[in-house]
């Protein structure tokens, strides 16, 4: 073998290695049986925007081959109430992602900056995203027919991203707070470092998952 096809073979070897040591968290159970719904065949009406299939996200490149969004049955359900009670006020919800498998997490953990890290879980605990019971969303304004404005970006990472965050205008916070007390009157919480991050009552319930979007 000479040195160019040995120095590709300790390569590849180095690949398979890190990608078996890269196994999700070992949790104790017991654990409600999973039923990953897809929300757009649950209810039609609600957009997608699946950053994380584009480029357009803060990784700068494609971690979802397809793009689609995912949640547990009880949280999904719950998600298209949320959707039929915004509707008479105009809007209906744009979700940016649902259920993430593990392994896309520790890409993003891996690749973010240190002093970023609070931004992103830790892929030795899990994301809540794992287990099926996270989504991050916004308002879609129905008659404009485009994305509503808030305080901040979706994943930009600063200061616009709190809920707390007191900038913006008068109407970019007045649906900020809908879309929060709409999600909470339906069962979800929100992250208070990230506005559009909503986790669902029983998320503790779910094991961490590594199910590819192709299998489900």
């Amino acid at each position: 073998m000479n040195r160019v096809l040995l120095h590709l073979w300790l390569l590849c070897s180095l690949i398979v290695v890190g990608s078996c040591a890269a196994r999700p968290p070992h949790e104790a159970g017991p654990f409600r049986p999973g039923e990953l719904v897809e929300l757009t065949k649950l209810d039609p009406t609600i957009r997608l925007d699946i950053r994380y299939a584009t480029s357009h996200n803060f990784m700068g490149r494609v971690l979802y081959p397809q793009a689609r969004a995912f949640l547990q049955r009880p949280a999904a359900e719950a998600l298209a109430r949320v959707n039929a009670e915004l509707k008479p006020l105009g809007y209906c919800l744009l979700v940016f992602d649902g259920y993430r498998p593990w392994r896309i997490t520790k890409q993003m953990w891996d690749h973010t900056p240190t002093d970023k890290k609070e931004f992103v879980a830790d892929p030795r605990k899990g994301s809540r995203h794992n287990r099926g019971c996270a989504v991050d969303l916004s308002l879609w304004d129905i008659a404009a027919n485009q994305e509503v404005a808030m305080p901040g970006e979706y994943d930009e990472m600063s200061p616009r991203f709190y809920t707390a965050y007191a900038g913006g205008t008068t109407e970019q916070k007045a649906r900020r707070d809908l879309l929060r007390s709409t999600m909470e009157r339906n069962g979800f919480t929100v992250l208070p470092a990230e506005w559009w991050h909503f986790d669902y009552q029983d998320w503790k319930s779910y094991p961490i998952q590594d199910i590819p979007f192709s299998q489900l």
